[in-house]
């Protein structure tokens, strides 16, 4: 996207300063007939969530028409697309999609040109714990901490 800042583990405010955190939670199956919400014994589902500050829209708006493209020609669905405006103050928003056969992708982005706030997000498909055993408490997964989230070499 252009950025370079390092973004460290962790949160401050959220909505207001960086952010760099994952958390984890249940699957569940819709039963036989679809209507049951049971979750799965030993499957979790991770999510990523990550912002930036005093994003301005110079970067925000030309950040998120690259990585539209770039989603785009790596063969995600992009959902929703909305590329904001430096002038008039309107969000940008970005959100995709993939199914790899075994299962969903999903990542989402969004730009607050009032707090120059850029919000990024990215959940991965279930997975199952092979060490899950029953009696354990909580979705597998849970007090993970991402590495630092920084710039790309050579961009």
């Amino acid at each position: 996207m252009g950025f370079k800042r390092t973004v460290k583990p962790g949160v401050k405010d959220i909505g207001v300063s960086t952010q760099n955190t994952l958390s984890s939670s249940y699957c569940h199956d819709g039963g036989l007939t679809g209507l049951e919400e049971w979750t799965v014994d030993g499957a979790y589902q991770m999510s990523h969530s990550w912002a930036l500050d005093h994003v301005p829209a110079s970067q925000a708006v030309s950040g998120l028409r690259r990585l539209h493209q770039h989603l785009k020609d790596e063969g995600w669905e992009i959902t929703s697309y909305r590329e904001g405006t430096k002038g008039k103050g309107k969000d940008g928003d970005l959100f995709a999609k993939r199914d790899d056969g075994e299962g969903t992708e999903r990542m989402s982005f969004t730009w607050f040109p009032d707090r120059e706030y850029f919000l990024g997000g990215a959940t991965a498909p279930c997975a199952y714990d092979p060490a899950w055993k029953n009696g354990d408490f909580g979705p597998s997964g849970d007090d993970q901490t991402p590495p630092a989230l920084g710039p790309r070499n050579g961009s």
